[in-house]
C-alpha cells in the first residue's frame, strides 16, 4: 500500500461509533450501555467539533486528508483508494452528525426494549453517515451510503410504531432503488477509458476529455436519481412520512438531521462537481422541483393532524429550498443561492432535529401525537412548550434564527436566476408560517386537557439534547457566518468549474 497522506482524525471519526457499538455487544449491559453509548457519542461530539474547528482556522481546500492511494490495487480488479479528507461543505456536516448522534442517545434513554441493540445501531449508523461526508473514493461513498441504511431499518422495524415494519421496508426499497441507478452512473464512469480510477477529485477532471461509455447528460441524470430519493425530491418522496411516523425518536432525528442531507451533499458533491455542463443544462429542472417540493411539501403539511406526520411533510417542503438554492448554479456567478442551500442543510438539521425530539417527548406523557387531542400543555410542561415554539418559528423563518439566515440567503442568491421560481417559492414561507402556527396554539396552547393534568416536564437527561439545539440554532441565527463562510469556500471551486 502506498500512503500519499494520513493524518488519522477522520478514520477515527469513522470507526470510533462503529467499534463502540461491536464493545457495546461484547462487553456491556443493562444500564451501563447507556452511560457507554453517551460517552462514545460524547467523544465523537468533540472530534466532529475538532474537525470543524481545524478546518476553520485552515487555508480551505482539503483537509485532514487520510489517503492511502493503492488501498486495493487495481492488479485485483478495481483500483481502489482509502480516501478522506473534509473541505468547507463536509466540514459542517461532520459537525452536525456529530452533534446529533449525542442527541439521538438522550433521545432514547428510556428505551427499555432490546436496549443493547438499540444503541449498537444507533452508533453504526453514525459512523456510517460521517463516512459518507468524508469519502473522495466513490467506492467508498458507495459503501458508506448502503452502509447506513442497515440500522436505520433495524431501528425503525424494531423500536418503531404503528405500521413499522411496512415503513422500514418501504424506506430499504425505495432507497436501495435510488442507490440502483447510482451504482450504474458510478461504474460508468469507472470502466469509461481513460478513467479507470474512483478518486472523485480525479475523477472530476478526466471527465471532460473522456470517451464516456454513457453520454454526460445520463451519467448526470442517474447520480441524481439517488441523490432525489433520498434528498427527497417529489415524486420520490412517499416513503419519507411513513418512515418518520413509525420511526422511534432518535431515528427520527437522525433521519431528518443527516440522512436526507446525505441527498442534497450529493448534489454538490457529486452532481455539480463532476457535472457543471449538466448543471447549467438542467437548472430549470432543479429549480422546478424544488418549487414543486416546496409549495406541495407545504400544502400538504396543511392538512396533517398527526405531530410527526406535518413535520415530515415540512422536510419534503423545506428540503425543497435545497434545490432552489443549487439551482442558482445555472444563471449567476454568485455564490449565494448555494450557499443558502447548503446552509439550509445544516440548519434544517437542528431544527427538525429538535422538533422531532420535542415530540417525541410529549409523546412518551401524553401517548399521542394527534394535535386534536392536545392543548393546554404549557401548563404543565413549560420547557418542552419552549423547545417547540422555538423550533417552530425557526422553522417558518424568523429572523434571529438560523432557519430565517438559510432561507434569505437562497432567496437573495437565487432571484437573479430564477425570478418567477423564487417568487413562487417565497409562497411556501406564507404557507409554512400557517401550518407551524396553527401546530404550536392547538398543540400546547388553548384550554387544558383534563386527563393530561398529571403529565411531567422534561427530565434533567431531557433538557440536555433539547438546550444544545436550541443554542445551536440561535447561534447561527446571530452569527451565521459561522457557517456560512465556510461553506462558501467550499462553494467556491464549484462554481469556478461550472464558469
Amino acid at each position: 500500500m502506498s500512503v500519499a497522506e494520513f493524518n488519522g482524525i477522520l478514520t477515527l471519526a469513522i470507526f470510533l461509533p462503529i467499534a463502540g457499538s461491536i464493545a457495546i455487544a461484547i462487553f456491556f449491559s443493562g444500564n451501563s450501555v447507556k452511560w457507554a453509548a453517551a460517552v462514545i457519542t460524547g467523544i465523537e461530539l468533540v472530534i466532529t467539533a475538532y474537525i470543524f474547528n481545524t478546518y476553520r482556522s485552515s487555508d480551505g481546500g482539503l483537509t485532514l486528508v487520510d489517503h492511502i492511494t493503492n488501498w486495493i490495487p487495481a492488479e485485483l480488479g478495481l483500483h481502489i483508494e482509502y480516501y478522506l479528507a473534509v473541505d468547507g461543505i463536509s466540514a459542517p456536516l461532520v459537525l452536525l452528525t456529530g452533534l446529533l448522534g449525542l442527541v439521538s442517545v438522550f433521545a432514547s434513554w428510556k428505551i427499555t426494549h432490546r436496549t443493547k441493540e438499540h444503541f449498537m445501531w444507533l452508533l453504526a449508523l453514525q459512523g456510517a453517515v460521517i463516512g459518507v461526508f468524508t469519502s473522495l473514493d466513490f467506492f467508498l461513498f458507495f459503501l458508506f451510503w448502503e452502509l447506513e441504511l442497515i440500522p436505520m431499518y433495524f431501528l425503525i422495524s424494531i423500536w418503531g410504531s404503528g405500521r413499522k415494519e411496512y415503513s422500514a421496508m418501504k424506506f430499504l426499497i425505495f432507497t436501495i432503488l435510488g442507490s440502483a441507478f447510482m451504482l450504474i452512473g458510478i461504474l460508468a464512469l469507472y470502466f469509461s477509458p481513460g478513467i479507470n480510477t474512483f478518486n472523485m477529485i480525479e475523477i472530476a477532471q478526466l471527465i471532460p476529455q473522456s470517451e464516456l461509455i454513457i453520454p454526460a447528460s445520463w451519467l448526470f441524470l442517474l447520480t441524481i436519481i439517488g441523490f432525489a430519493v433520498k434528498l427527497p425530491v417529489v415524486p420520490f418522496h412517499t416513503w419519507l412520512p411513513d418512515a418518520h411516523t413509525d420511526a422511534p425518536t432518535a431515528a427520527s432525528v437522525m433521519l431528518a438531521g443527516v440522512l436526507l442531507k446525505m441527498g442534497g451533499y450529493g448534489l454538490l458533491r457529486v452532481s455539480s462537481s463532476m457535472f457543471p455542463d449538466q448543471m447549467l443544462e438542467f437548472g430549470w429542472l432543479l429549480a422546478t422541483l424544488g418549487v414543486i417540493n416546496i409549495i406541495y411539501g407545504a400544502a400538504i403539511t396543511v392538512r396533517q393532524s398527526d405531530l410527526k406526520r406535518l413535520i415530515a411533510y415540512s422536510s419534503v417542503s423545506h428540503m425543497g429550498f435545497v434545490l432552489l438554492g443549487l439551482a442558482s448554479i445555472a444563471g449567476t456567478s454568485s455564490a449565494l443561492g448555494v450557499t443558502g442551500a447548503a446552509l439550509q442543510m445544516f440548519t434544517h438539521g437542528t431544527i427538525t432535529g429538535l422538533l422531532f425530539l420535542t415530540i417525541g417527548f410529549i409523546y412518551d406523557r401524553t401517548h399521542t401525537r394527534q394535535i386534536p387531542e392536545l392543548g393546554g400543555l404549557v401548563s404543565r410542561m413549560p420547557i418542552l412548550t419552549v423547545s417547540l415554539v422555538i423550533a417552530g418559528l425557526a422553522s417558518l423563518g424568523l429572523p434571529g434564527t438560523s432557519g430565517f439566515v438559510a432561507e434569505i440567503t437562497i432567496f437573495l442568491g437565487t432571484f437573479p436566476a430564477w425570478q418567477i421560481h423564487t417568487v413562487i417559492g417565497a409562497l411556501g414561507v406564507v404557507l409554512t408560517a400557517g401550518y407551524i402556527l396553527w401546530m404550536i396554539q392547538r398543540s400546547v396552547f388553548g384550554p387544558v386537557n383534563k386527563k393530561y393534568s398529571d403529565i411531567t416536564d422534561a427530565s434533567f437527561v431531557e433538557t440536555i439534547p433539547i438546550a444544545i439545539l436550541i443554542i445551536a440554532i440561535i447561534g447561527v441565527g446571530v452569527y451565521p457566518s459561522l457557517i456560512s463562510d465556510m461553506l462558501a469556500e467550499g462553494i467556491t471551486p464549484i462554481l469556478n468549474a461550472v464558469r
